[in-house]
């Protein structure tokens, strides 16, 4: 057995009956960054003694012995926290995010920093995809998606305001799975959107996210390895931007709907009501606008030595005024608001987590136009691997819910999955 491939939920069972040696498996790891992180670039920071000190100060829980990456955004008191600035670099906070403090608590330790785009907003770093180094992993989670599909550790951090999680984890062909807004505490996250900033897990399956989160969140998010009585309702939703969907994403569309169709799924298309169109331009707004504002103290004190991709972006939301900010954010919270009623008798959504395959090139992360709307709404979604596109590169199924039905979608995504593989 290959340890550093396993997932989390596997890793816990073998520790669990004595047949895995947490320190074996924390090896494997370090074996294989050793392999390959001079190519992939996934850390931020990596230390293997530190790595192997934390497995010896962990606690028993129900995560015992299991690694954890984390986006370089949220603190941690052991390791510096950068957020991929100049500004921050050796940065030493104090305390951990309540987030990883939580997965500790749980017995998980964490084994180094990923790498985040520039204050989880623009400009990358240098990581690249784990499948085709001259391509792109996403952002900004990069360094968590690209060290699951590397083989670096088994579960990670990450953050969404727009796309940050679901989109590279579908680049990278892991799992990644965005809760409801609001279900894993912020606090020790470098925010940059009060309104749309959430904390996010990625995995090598549905469970281990579901794993992740449930401790970092206290809450029971259920098994979603447990079979389910019925087939879900599903709507297949292509949304305004279809144009921007790639023939490889329409393809597989094609084949989710007919594979779960088989499965026992009712599929039919379904698509939001006209006036949710407006999500789009508002949460580009209100994220921008957040952000200058949470950056307040690096605009007036460092503003040279910020990159000038990521102050284009800050200076479109100092120019937006505080009486457009406003009704765009009651324009969102109408949104938020209505979207279960129009989702109607459907259990969930299926659409694209990204126009297609990763593209070439390491200096942009990928078009978030798919996952915008989702984050607005504040909805929870799941991104599962479902496939490969022309170049070998993988492709994923993007799954939405109402908001806070978190432990049925993780169950239907399983569900999924399954009937898609």
């Amino acid at each position: 057995m290959d340890l550093a491939t396993i997932s989390a939920v596997e890793a816990v069972r073998g520790i669990r009956d004595g047949r895995i040696d947490p320190g074996d498996l924390l090896e494997a790891y370090i074996e294989q960054i050793g392999r390959r992180e001079a190519t992939v670039q996934a850390f931020a920071w990596f230390d293997a003694d530190a790595a192997r000190s934390a497995l010896a100060g962990s606690r028993n829980g129900p995560l015992h012995g299991i690694p954890v990456g984390v986006k370089d955004v949220l603190d941690t008191a052991e390791l510096p926290t950068q957020a991929n600035s100049p500004i921050w670099k050796g940065n030493r906070p104090r305390m951990d995010a309540a987030s990883v403090i939580l997965a500790r608590e749980a017995g998980a330790y964490v084994i180094g920093k990923t790498v985040t785009t520039e204050f989880a907003i623009r400009t990358p770093g240098p990581t690249t995809n784990p499948y085709d180094s001259k391509r792109t992993p996403g952002g900004s989670s990069s360094g968590s998606a690209a060290g699951i599909a590397a083989n670096f550790f088994p579960v990670a951090f990450g953050t969404q305001t727009a796309g940050s999680t679901i989109r590279p984890a579908a680049f990278c062909g892991v799992f990644g799975y965005k809760p409801s807004f609001g279900l894993i505490n912020r606090a020790g996250l470098r925010i940059m959107s009060e309104s749309l900033d959430t904390i996010a897990v990625m995995g090598k399956s549905v469970a281990d996210c579901a794993l992740l989160a449930g401790a970092a969140s206290r809450r029971d998010l259920g098994n979603p390895q447990a079979k389910l009585d019925t087939a879900p309702t599903i709507g297949l939703c292509r949304t305004w931007i279809w144009s921007e969907a790639l023939p490889e994403t329409r393809e597989l569309m094609e084949r989710a709907v007919a594979a779960l169709s088989r499965a026992g799924a009712s599929v039919r298309s379904w698509e939001p009501p006209d006036e949710f169109e407006a999500m789009l331009a508002a949460h580009t707004l209100v994220q921008f606008y957040e952000s200058a504002q949470s950056l307040s103290w690096e605009l007036v004190e460092h503003r040279e030595r910020i990159s000038p991709v990521l102050l284009a972006a800050l200076d479109e939301g100092l120019a937006t005024t505080p009486d457009t900010f406003d009704r765009l954010c009651s324009v969102m919270r109408q949104l938020q608001d209505g979207f279960g009623a129009a989702m109607g008798d459907l259990d969930i959504l299926i659409t694209p987590p990204a126009p297609g395959e990763a593209p070439i090139g390491i200096g942009n992360t990928g078009g978030a136009a798919f996952n915008k709307f989702w984050s607005g709404l504040h909805v929870p979604c799941v991104t599962i691997p479902a496939g490969f596109g022309p170049n070998g590169m993988p492709l994923g199924l993007q799954i939405v819910a109402r908001r806070g039905d978190d432990r049925r979608l993780l169950a239907w995504a399983e569900w999924i999955h399954a009937a898609m593989n």
